[in-house]
């Protein structure tokens, strides 16, 4: 049996990534065999869950994701596990539209329990009638406790332990106010690589957890679930080799689209900041990253810009998405207005050199196909002259975008970061790529 909770906040900001980084370290400590997951569409989270268990952290979402296929994510990656561990995202109700597509929402669908993460910092017996709000306003949201954050004193850990006991709900411990141990939680602008030097605060909090937070019992209080056999894979006639651009400027992937490659071919992996021309292949991909912290590295590797170049005039298969659709571009403007030149097959320049978020949950409706995606960025195209698709691109609430999906031959791409985690969409966006 595999036992599975969820954790999550009033709000953005209250601790549950680190409680979450801390849990995971002191389950890994355990030795037990803890599997991380993430709501929504996070690309930095999933990292730090990576570092904190050594396992990869995997993306569930219901905006971009059916039940289905949740469902078969979870039973994937946690087939050789004994406990599932998934952060919410935002606070515990706070969705695209209004509380759809929220940890809330997921924790009904999987009839999980959530653990609820309290910022005690400025608050005492007060968290009362905070708690018992959340308890209540959702029956159908089963909270199986809390854990407070932030807590000054084992007198302060006393009064919030009492709130918890008037209202008849689970106390599993605290996190006391450590110094220095804040997790980014910007999630652009951090350089991938910077992950790593949080590896010793993961084990400052995960000390502080194991003296304080009785992780038995929240065991106890979690879900068991049994992980279902999956069924065998379908096989296709054609073998497809891919070639996936992975390195420090691009790494923005959600799992489940690398598994839907293997599902149908084979997936190499290569860097076009180190390697000089791209390997063997049939489709190229490019996801999104840092390309804007490594502009230099990027532009002085000739060889790899005209090899990309070289394999899209020859009618080869290249599917980009933010960060991997400016580097196709002629060129990707710097913070400071320099200039460096790229692969010179889109026929635009992207900058970063006037900053605007572009922000939010995407649906791409690409003739009779349908992409689910999320765009974030901060970049602008300029100078563009290139082809676009006639595709409908709406927000979270069904409005209108500007975003667009560009393609020349046989090269697509768009801001967006399109979810194709299943063989058959996959086989769907490689379609439209060949029209």
């Amino acid at each position: 049996m595999i036992k599975q909770f969820i954790i999550s906040a009033p709000s953005s900001n209250a601790g549950k990534t680190t409680i979450t980084l801390g849990l995971l370290r002191l389950f890994k400590r355990k030795n037990s065999a803890i599997q991380p997951f993430k709501v929504g569409p996070d690309y930095i989270d999933p990292k730090f869950h990576e570092l904190a268990s050594g396992k990869i952290g995997v993306n569930l979402d219901l905006f971009m994701m059916p039940l289905n296929e949740i469902n078969a994510s979870i039973n994937l990656y946690s087939k050789d596990g004994a406990i599932n561990c998934i952060e919410g995202v935002m606070g515990l109700f706070d969705g695209a539209n209004k509380d759809q597509g929220s940890t809330a929402e997921l924790a009904k669908k999987l009839k999980t329990p959530v653990l609820l993460v309290i910022d005690a910092k400025a608050v005492a017996y007060s968290v009362a009638p905070l708690i018992q709000g959340f308890v209540n306003f959702d029956k159908n949201v089963e909270i199986m406790g809390v854990i407070f954050n932030r807590v000054g004193s084992e007198r302060h850990y006393a009064m919030l332990k009492e709130a918890c006991c008037d209202i008849g709900v689970s106390c599993f411990g605290f996190l006391s106010n450590l110094k220095n141990i804040e997790i980014p939680s910007r999630h652009l602008g951090l350089n991938i690589h910077e992950i790593e030097k949080f590896d010793g605060i993961i084990d400052q909090i995960t000390d502080a957890l194991e003296q304080t937070v009785n992780w038995n019992a929240i065991l106890d209080a979690s879900k068991e679930i049994t992980a279902a056999v999956s069924d065998k894979k379908r096989k296709y006639d054609k073998t497809i080799t891919f070639a996936v651009a992975k390195d420090e400027a691009f790494n923005f992937i959600y799992h489940q689209n690398i598994t839907a490659m293997e599902d149908l071919g084979h997936v190499h992996f290569f860097s076009p900041i180190h390697d000089k021309e791209i390997p063997d292949c049939d489709f190229l991909y490019f996801s999104g990253g840092y390309p804007e912290s490594y502009l230099k590295e990027l532009s002085t590797n000739k060889s790899m810009l005209t090899s990309i170049k070289k394999f899209a005039e020859n009618k080869g298969q290249i599917y980009a998405e933010c960060g991997g659709m400016m580097y196709l571009g002629k060129a990707i403007i710097s913070e400071n207005g320099e200039v460096f030149k790229m692969v010179n097959y889109f026929n635009f320049e992207s900058s970063i050199a006037n900053k605007k978020l572009h922000l939010g949950y995407r649906t791409s409706k690409v003739n009779e196909h349908i992409f689910k995606g999320h765009e974030f960025h901060y970049s602008s195209l300029i100078n563009d002259k290139e082809t676009t698709i006639g595709a409908t691109i709406t927000n979270a609430r069904g409005g209108d975008t500007t975003t667009k999906i560009y393609k020349k031959n046989k090269v697509m791409g768009s801001y967006v970061h399109h979810y194709f985690g299943t063989s058959q969409k996959l086989l769907q966006l490689i379609n439209e790529i060949n029209k």
